[in-house]
């Protein structure tokens, strides 16, 4: 074991004096060296994002109504070739309720590539679902319904909580920096990737099958996180036109007493909807229009304590 540390050690040495040496004798590739990697490390840190939710039914062990939410992950890598496996991850089962009303929601993140390409493509969008249904199965020892349908909204529960779901909690910007650096590091010597097969349970996209290895990214961890009743927060919503009364954009102003930073807000805008959650607030809306989520910005009045999103139309 020592003997193996001081080999490990030397390496490393090695290695850095190799990035002096470029640095002196190329800085060129030496900055594009380093640009990339801050870019790999941006990737490692970036959270998920809904992307849709589905509603299916728990049959066995027990019978119970289950959300999943599929969300798109730069963590996550993107399979090598149409013919390679698909990574993904699958969050631990969370029970919630609203009223007398108890489900299950589980969380479930790909590449946002993989996603995106099956965003126009009903065939795709079913085998990825089917794929993610069949891991929760395998992996959960769950028995799921066969039949599914895509819900209005993007995601079930709070964007908050899925995110510590999958990221495994990770809130100390420190370790996270640190465990980066470690990565990167023994990226380089050891020729190895993230995109490592071994890391994920792997699904082959034109069959519906899981291979024999289930072992995901995120580490499963307890929670300890304790739902409260989330209050809906007063808000004005209205289109805005031009002269001709051409509808241009959708201005939402949203009330938040008690909130003092924008770093507090998480919003999250789809074509069709939007969904704001921040402290004990919660506001999940259908928009009038399609919106184009790009050009989509946000601002915080501070001393009014007031959100304002702004929306142009497609």
């Amino acid at each position: 074991m020592e003997s193996s540390s001081k080999g490990l050690l030397t390496q490393v040495t090695q290695f850095w004096n190799l990035l002096d040496d470029l640095a002196e004798s190329n800085p060129e590739s030496y900055e594009k060296f380093i640009q990339q990697q801050l870019k790999e490390g941006k990737q490692l840190c970036a959270a998920p994002e809904p992307q849709l939710c589905l509603q299916t039914r728990i049959l066995k062990p027990k019978e119970k109504i289950l959300f999943i939410n599929l969300c798109q992950w730069k963590r996550i890598p993107a399979p090598q070739s149409a013919t390679h496996p698909v990574p993904l991850s699958v969050g631990r089962p969370e029970d919630m309720s609203e009223t007398s009303d108890v489900y299950t929601v589980i969380d479930v993140a790909y590449h946002p590539d993989v996603l995106q390409a099956a965003e126009k493509d009903q065939v795709k969008k079913d085998q990825l679902i089917r794929m993610a249904m069949k891991c929760i199965e395998e992996k959960l020892q769950f028995t799921l319904s066969n039949s599914y349908h895509v819900t209005k909204f993007r995601i079930k529960g709070r964007v908050h909580r899925m995110k510590q779901n999958l990221m495994g909690n990770q809130t100390d910007p420190t370790d996270l920096r640190e465990k980066m650096r470690k990565e990167l590091t023994l990226e380089q010597i050891r020729s190895s990737t993230v995109s490592n097969s071994d890391q994920f349970p792997q699904l082959l996209l034109p069959k519906d099958e899981v291979s024999s290895k289930t072992r995901c990214l995120i580490e499963e961890i307890s929670s300890t996180e304790i739902e409260v009743e989330m209050k809906r927060p007063a808000y004005e919503l209205k289109i805005v036109a031009d002269q001709n009364e051409k509808p241009l954009k959708i201005e939402l102003k949203v009330e938040l007493p008690g909130i003092n930073s924008v770093s507090l807000c998480d919003l999250s805008v789809s074509e069709d909807d939007l969904l704001i959650e921040v402290s004990e607030y919660r506001l999940h809306l259908n928009l009038p229009e399609s919106v184009d989520t790009e050009m989509t910005t946000a601002k915080f009045i501070k001393e009014k304590a007031t959100l304002i999103v702004t929306m142009p139309l497609v």
